[in-house]
């Protein structure tokens, strides 16, 4: 779509009861991100209060009808996605505005490949928009959904804002803090450059450049009004009577403080401080709601932890709609099911378990197959699955196992029947996002009540638990020894198969990573991935198995959020050593031996085995040491040739675990380890001040 453009959602899909809206884009360094934010507005263009605004403190409005789901990895950059259930928007809402915005004095302009992307409840792309032209703002509106004679239709917009989210969000009518100053007006993007691409535009009924949009040309029948047309008054541009604009009145120079929005409700959460035991000592053991000792076969584990999470997600709304919101399903009611049996020829197939929403007379169903502990999907029982879910007009099939899916190469291939009209989507979860989600919610996020919030720590004690089965992804391949003997004996040859398949099996443990550490955190942590436009993801793969022949390591990197760099990860299977680090940016003023006092005294208690890097302009690397020598030493690490120091690498270095699976000795159980370690011990101390200010609540 070009900008202006407006579509009616059921001209493109029969599934869109349900859509789930993609904001994209990528950076040359990887590093780049902005935060999404939604409005639900009524016929005035405002929001009804302020719980009608969604963003990063309040990831759920519209009783549900609009989720957040947050960010994923792609090939270009990352995505943030946000689940709509259009037919549960409260009818008292006629617009949807889905934006985003940058935060500490970015811009726009830094990021590339800027797009929102639009698929039905199937899974299936209906909309991409590239936005162009937002160089200089801090805030985008990318689109909007709108009503129009009871049909939900979609907007491309490309609509700037300088001031940021503060600034959107006060001309919607979200409150303010009242100490906070006013913000700078809001600066539309770039128009269409010349007036035959303008009257392309009049052509497909969309508003000429400088044209007010709510004006209908003069012709017998008025075309529909474009939403892009009910933009905020204080937007900038040219009038369309071609009288100049009044002067804008001067505003202050100085810079000021970032205005929050006020937050929603306030939710529960537990404690991360366990209240003192009144057990006799500890033998004692908790009474549990989901017992685990007991559990010995793999049909045990499965039955269980499907029953468990089923019965969770039924019982506490949110835990479920955050797992069930990407698949299309609806904000509504939700019953779960287990061991049903379902006819399938002469043999009824009975899967794991159902989910069925109700939403307004409407069904949403969902068949459920589950996986514990290193089980493999079977082939032919999801097929089976799909086969029946087609006949008997079911939404979706969702399988449930501790392996985790990469784009462009899916866990299970199964055959799509064209010529049925019902399309059945195939979606996967891991143990690991049911793991990540439950942390969210109450450690950070908060629940409805203090009983969901027990329900939801009984369900994280049963995965967490050593018999449950769903520890995630805990096996590196029947390739993983033999291309480690092959880098050591310098017999493994590019194009070798194994080679591949350990670097699809890395970047499986690299996405659990970020995870169950953004779990633990509260923080949006996401691999970093450094491709070109457009790259496909399995010939990157493919690219990175004989980087591996070649060097014989592995590479990572995990931005998380508001750290002042990239967390590295180095695997070297030639010396069986694992290297994490980050590179700190220095560019505050001082002489370079202040400088590095200043850094070592931030680092007080970092470990004495930390490795110190100084980075300077045009060479590289300059002088190093390690952190136990530099304390009393601090000069050794400042440039003797007087070099413009620009930033220092701080590195740990731990020995990697040699087996393929997660045992003590095994390579995944160091991975996390030495995370861990380097996050806690050194990340951890390197806090950005955007970060603190970020993750504190706004004040209402």
């Amino acid at each position: 779509m070009v900008k202006g453009a407006n579509v009616g959602l059921t001209a493109l899909s029969e599934n869109v009861g349900s859509v789930v809206v993609g904001l994209g884009w990528s950076s040359a360094t990887g590093e780049g991100d902005a935060d999404v934010s939604v409005l639900l507005l009524d016929g005035d263009g405002k929001v009804r209060s302020d719980g009608d605004f969604c963003f990063y403190n309040n990831p759920v409005a519209g009783n549900g009808s609009v989720q957040l789901l947050g960010k994923t990895p792609t090939a270009d950059g990352s995505e943030d996605r946000i689940s709509f259930d259009l037919d549960a928007v409260p009818q008292e809402i006629d617009k949807v505005v889905v934006a985003a915005s940058r935060y500490g004095g970015s811009r726009f302009g830094e990021l590339d490949d800027l797009r929102l992307t639009l698929a039905d409840s199937a899974g299936d792309g209906l909309v991409r928009f590239a936005v162009d032209g937002a160089d200089e703002v801090s805030a985008v509106v990318f689109g909007e959904l709108y009503r129009r004679s009871g049909e939900w239709k979609f907007c491309a917009v490309g609509q700037g804002y300088a001031s940021g989210l503060a600034g959107l969000a006060t001309d919607y009518g979200v409150d303010i803090d009242d100490t906070e100053e006013d913000a700078p007006e809001p600066a539309d993007l770039a128009e269409p450059a010349d007036r035959a691409e303008a009257a392309d535009l009049a052509e497909d009924g969309r508003p000429e450049p400088g044209m007010p949009a709510h004006e209908p040309p003069k012709s017998e029948e008025p075309p529909e009004e474009s939403p892009v047309s009910r933009v905020p008054a204080q937007a900038t541009g040219p009038r369309a009577d071609g009288a100049p604009e009044p002067p804008a009145p001067e505003r202050p120079t100085a810079p000021r403080p970032a205005r929050r929005p006020r937050t929603a409700k306030k939710k529960v959460t537990l404690p991360r401080t366990t209240r003192k035991s009144l057990a006799d000592n500890e033998s004692w053991r908790a009474a549990r709601l989901f017992p685990v000792p007991a559990l010995k076969s793999d049909r045990e584990r499965e039955t269980r932890a499907t029953s468990v999470v089923l019965s969770v997600m039924a019982q506490v709304p949110e835990f479920g709609r955050r797992l069930t919101a990407g698949f299309g399903a609806p904000a509504g009611r939700m019953e779960t099911y287990t061991e049903v049996t379902l006819p399938h020829g002469e043999s009824p197939r009975r899967p794991d378990g159902v989910i069925r929403v109700e939403r307004a007379g409407k069904l949403w169903t969902a068949l459920v197959e589950t996986k514990t502990n290193g089980n493999a999907l079977k082939p032919d029982q999801v097929q089976g699955y799909m086969d029946i879910a087609a006949r008997r007009g079911y939404e979706a099939v969702i399988t449930l196992s501790n392996d985790v899916a990469l784009e462009g190469s899916p866990l299970v291939d199964v055959r799509i029947d064209g010529r049925r009209k019902h399309k059945v989507a195939l979606w996967h979860l891991s143990w690991a996002e049911v793991v990540h989600q439950a942390q969210l919610l109450i450690r950070h996020e908060g629940v409805g009540n203090a009983a969901h919030a027990w329900l939801l720590q009984e369900l994280l004690h049963y995965l967490q638990h050593e018999n449950s089965g769903c520890h995630g992804f805990q096996n590196m391949g029947a390739a993983w020894v033999p291309v480690r003997r092959g880098i050591d004996d310098e017999t493994l040859c590019q194009g070798d198969a194994r080679a591949l398949e350990v670097i699809e099996n890395w970047e499986r443990l690299v996405r659990q990573v970020c995870l169950r550490l953004g779990g633990e955190l509260g923080q949006k942590v996401l691999p970093v991935r450094r491709t070109r436009r457009g790259s496909d993801p399995r010939a990157l793969r493919t690219e990175l198995a004989d980087h591996l022949c070649e060097q014989g390591r592995l590479n990572a990197e995990l931005r998380i959020e508001g750290t002042p760099g990239v967390l590295a990860i180095t695997a070297d299977l030639r010396t069986g050593r694992l290297r994490t680090s980050i590179e700190v940016p220095d560019a505050e003023p001082g002489y370079p031996l202040s400088r590095v006092k200043r850094l070592i005294r931030r680092l007080s208690e970092a470990p004495a085995d930390l490795h110190i890097e100084t980075l300077v302009d045009g060479q590289g690397t300059g002088p190093r040491g390690t952190l136990e020598r530099l304390r009393p030493e601090p000069a050794d690490i400042v440039p003797k040739d007087g070099a413009q120091i620009t930033g220092f690498r701080l590195s740990l270095f731990k020995s990697m675990g040699s087996g393929r699976g997660s045992a003590e000795t095994g390579f995944i159980r160091s991975v996390d380890q030495a995370v861990d370690r380097f996050h806690a011990q050194v990340v951890a101390q390197l806090e950005a001040p955007a970060r603190r200010s970020r993750s504190a609540e706004p004040t209402g």
